[in-house]
């Protein structure tokens, strides 16, 4: 049994180094050396702490590789926390965009690369409009909460491909460097022989409003985005989506499919579930079992454990590859939320293809194929939610509300606060 890990809520891997001994980091540079530097333009979608720290670890990532970052054009849905965000970046406020269509404005801008980190609800139709506008992205995770969600991800991410757009995703374990060696050791060259099996959990304390939010419009529903399945997914989702990434990874495809059960008995806010336990069959007879919680008061453990027939891992412990799947070049980061920009910089200076859509939309697929099965109490399959559109379209089609398209609209209609999902009992 592996021994418990206490994890932030972002943060899943472990600092290599200290911000002040960054492997890779250049010299101080003269004032010429700084001239000539190669100048990149970021637009923010998203002024949360997960946006502003987006921002942050983008310029730490251009000092590491050499380069000249400027944040130029940031969009929040409130303008005030755009403005408060653009003065912390020195972005001028004509270039500080609110309201649910700011994000357009935005894509009108000189930056060539857009980090997003919204609300999971709104990230397909931003991602979407990146793509159109010509723009490299760094999309946060989950990159949805439903399954057409998804669908509209890899549909742009295969455009983006077309354009030769780089699309980094913030699943940071597969930037985490430890985790790649392992995934070469183990999934690549066969280190370990065959996988059997195994688990991934993020089991934590509980989070987020411990009192009825009441929402009275719009505004307080983005607000309070974390406690409604239709802008987060349920924590599943948003948060528990890291773990599930790693499983889809080390098995090599997303399941065929899923048999959860979940339940509310602790929260006062919102409409999402406690916990979560679902198994994911990934057919040869692999089945990865997944667990998530948010209760005080209990065993926590945040991780993987996955079972070979000559050993296991935890997904970072096995980091000796016969081939290093790493660029030669690359600059290591002191986390692996600097790393992910790091390569996101890094990819687009060279001109090379990076494209991780399709796999972050598909491990956000399979956490909502979990989701679905445990409000439902039913079995569900890949094929229901993402290929076969006569099969059950009430899976295909789930388009959670509102939706973004709401937003944009004014059409919102807000969710009865404490009304849940029952497994069993047909809507």
């Amino acid at each position: 049994m592996n021994t418990p890990i206490r994890f932030s809520r972002r943060h899943f891997v472990r600092t290599t180094l200290s911000a002040g001994a960054l492997i890779g980091a250049p010299a101080v540079l003269s004032a010429e050396a700084q001239a000539s530097k190669r100048v990149f333009k970021l637009g923010l979608i998203g002024c949360g702490g997960r946006g502003r720290g987006a921002a942050q670890e983008a310029l730490e990532a251009g000092k590491i590789l050499g380069f000249n970052v400027q944040i130029v054009a940031i969009a929040d849905y409130f303008k005030d926390r755009a403005l408060q965000t653009g003065r912390q970046f020195q972005v001028p406020a004509e270039r500080c965009f609110g309201g649910p269509k700011g994000y357009l404005d935005l894509m009108e801008t000189d930056a060539e690369i857009v980090l997003m980190a919204t609300a999971p609800l709104f990230r397909p139709r931003h991602f979407e409009a990146a793509v159109k506008a010509g723009k490299h992205a760094f999309i946060e995770k989950p990159v949805a909460v439903d399954p057409p969600g998804c669908r509209r991800v890899i549909a742009a991410g295969e455009e983006a491909k077309r354009k030769g757009l780089v699309v980094i995703s913030g699943t940071e374990m597969r930037h985490d460097w430890d985790y790649r060696r392992t995934h070469q050791a183990v999934v690549v060259e066969k280190a370990l022989g065959r996988l059997y099996g195994g688990r991934v959990s993020f089991c934590i304390p509980s989070m987020f409003s411990t009192k009825p939010i009441q929402p009275r419009n719009a505004d307080d529903l983005v607000r309070t985005w974390q406690s409604w399945i239709a802008l987060s997914g349920d924590h599943l989702v948003e948060q528990h989506v890291h773990n599930i990434d790693i499983a889809n990874w080390f098995c090599g495809r997303p399941p065929m499919s899923a048999v959860g059960f979940g339940g509310r008995s602790r929260r006062c806010a919102g409409d999402m579930y406690d916990f979560f336990s679902v198994d994911y069959d990934y057919g040869d007879g692999i089945h990865i079992h997944s667990m998530c919680r948010q209760v005080n008061g209990c065993w926590n453990w945040t991780g993987h454990d996955f079972v070979y027939e000559r050993g296991r891992t935890t997904g970072d412990n096995y980091a000796k590859p016969q081939a290093s799947p790493i660029p030669a070049d690359l600059p290591q980061g002191p986390t692996s939320a600097v790393q992910e920009q790091i390569d996101t910089l890094y990819y687009v200076n060279k001109g090379e293809p990076m494209n991780q859509a399709r796999a972050v939309a598909e491990s956000t697929a399979t956490a909502i194929l979990g989701r679905i099965s445990a409000y439902t109490g039913q079995q569900v399959t890949w094929k229901e939610i993402m290929e076969d559109s006569d099969m059950v379209p009430e899976h295909y089609q789930l388009t959670l509300r509102p939706s973004a398209e709401d937003f944009e609209n004014g059409t919102v209609e807000i969710p009865v606060e404490n009304s849940v999902p029952l497994p069993g009992k047909k809507p």
